[in-house]
């Protein structure tokens, strides 16, 4: 499956920004999807995912209570909001998918088979 990243930009610090990952013409109920993001420097990692059916939301700690992760899958797209946006929010994020429908959702980048070309995120201080 492509997936396809969108919604990145420049925002201040305390600011907030919605990035998408849409699935175009393909049935993305059928897979969890999370979101990672990587710094300049620094190892890709984790940042939140959602159930198939959206049921369920796991979030990384530097972000719980800021990111809010959700899908529709009527429109084949999942959501990050992200609000009060801090400068070590700075990273290409990057959307994947797991097919994985009746499993468990995971948070490590090995179990997902798929993945989005990344949107650049800056935030300035």
């Amino acid at each position: 499956v492509q997936l396809q990243a969108s919604g990145g930009g420049l925002v201040q610090a305390g600011g907030y920004l919605r990035v998408s990952c849409a699935a175009p013409g393909r049935a993305f109920s059928s897979y969890h999807t999370g979101w990672f993001r990587q710094a300049p420097g620094k190892e890709r990692e984790f940042v939140a995912a959602i159930s198939w059916n959206g049921g369920r939301t796991y979030y990384a700690d530097s972000v719980k209570g800021r990111f809010t992760i959700s899908r529709d899958n009527a429109k084949n797209t999942v959501y990050l909001q992200m609000n009060s946006l801090k400068p070590e929010d700075t990273a290409v994020y990057y959307c994947a998918a797991d097919y994985n429908r009746l499993g468990s959702v995971r948070v490590d980048e090995d179990s997902y088979e798929y993945w989005g070309q990344g949107t650049q995120v800056t935030v300035s201080s």
